[in-house]
């Protein structure tokens, strides 16, 4: 018999405030804005993500690009009876504000402290994650524990091997996979992060490496400032996305000789001392360029 198919469209919509990047999510479920797709009412795919957004937060989009489609069998338990829900996920940026409904803004790093290492290697990663990780290549057969410890290198940096900070995703599978996280079908020891309801946190670490990953060949962190901005915080918002510090004196050659910022000629406190200069954003720039790559992979040390 044909299996029944349900659309559902889900939105990760990201803030950076305070130096913290935020993503909108409804209470207490802890999910993503979604709803399913209608397609007597909505005439686009995207008309009816806005709709959905609209109705449970009161915002108005601006830009949204498709992030994913998710559609993995029993991918949400609510659908136990052998139809299949397929999720089609949206990532938007947005100058945050306060949403309507059960709507809340929350730290993506609430979800992934793992991915923060603005203060350095958190702790967990030696804690937690290397022990269990460790353990679980250990337990697998000769053939297997090679394939095991590839896996490893390669998402947490073990064996010498460089921590990616674009890897969001493919650590969260290989965490639910040894069971550190909550969504694991079983869980061991102590689980990292706040968990999130079906694949939201899935969908969520798919939207944070995009926007990692986004962040060396366009310019989507100025989707997230206002028209005028400092270089202090234009680099405070690139740290506060990519998970790390920046040396500044590289940081700032690279957007002012790589001429995406211009100066407006006018000034603002930034704290004590001489008021910093403003800058705004040079749109007519080409972005097809590596516009902060060398920035991000070259960290303050």
């Amino acid at each position: 018999m044909p299996t029944d198919l349900a659309v559902a469209l889900d939105a990760v919509i990201v803030a950076v405030s305070d130096e913290e990047p935020r993503v909108l999510v409804r209470a207490p479920e802890g999910t993503l804005p979604a709803g399913l797709f209608d397609p007597d009412a909505d005439r686009t795919l995207e008309v009816g993500l806005r709709r959905w957004v609209t109705e449970q937060t009161q915002l108005q989009l601006g830009h949204v690009e498709q992030l994913y489609t998710f559609g993995d069998r029993d991918r949400d338990p609510q659908h136990s009876d052998g139809s299949r829900m397929l999720s089609i996920a949206y990532l938007a940026f947005v100058r945050e504000s306060p949403p309507a409904g059960p709507a809340r803004w929350r730290a993506w790093y609430d979800y992934f402290p793992w991915e923060d290492w603005r203060q350095g290697r958190p702790a967990l990663v030696d804690e937690v994650i290397r022990p269990a990780v460790e353990a679980w290549v250990a337990a697998a057969g000769s053939e297997e524990r090679r394939l095991r410890e590839r896996r490893a290198r390669r998402c947490t940096g073990t064996r010498k091997a460089g921590w990616n900070p674009e890897l969001v995703l493919d650590r969260y599978e290989l965490f639910w996979e040894v069971g550190l996280v909550a969504e694991s079908r079983a869980p061991r020891g102590p689980v990292l992060g706040q968990a999130m309801a079906g694949d939201h946190r899935r969908i969520l670490a798919t939207a944070i490496g995009r926007v990692r990953g986004a962040l060396g060949y366009r310019p989507v962190v100025f989707e997230l400032l206002p028209a005028d901005f400092t270089l202090f915080r234009l680099q405070r918002t690139v740290e506060a996305l990519a998970g790390v510090r920046l040396h500044k004196g590289n940081f700032r050659r690279l957007v002012v000789g790589a001429k995406l910022v211009e100066a407006t000629g006018r000034r603002a406190a930034e704290g004590p001392g001489r008021p910093a200069e403003l800058y705004r954003f040079r749109r007519d720039v080409v972005a097809e360029r590596n516009i902060l790559r060398v920035s991000i992979n070259s960290p303050a040390r």
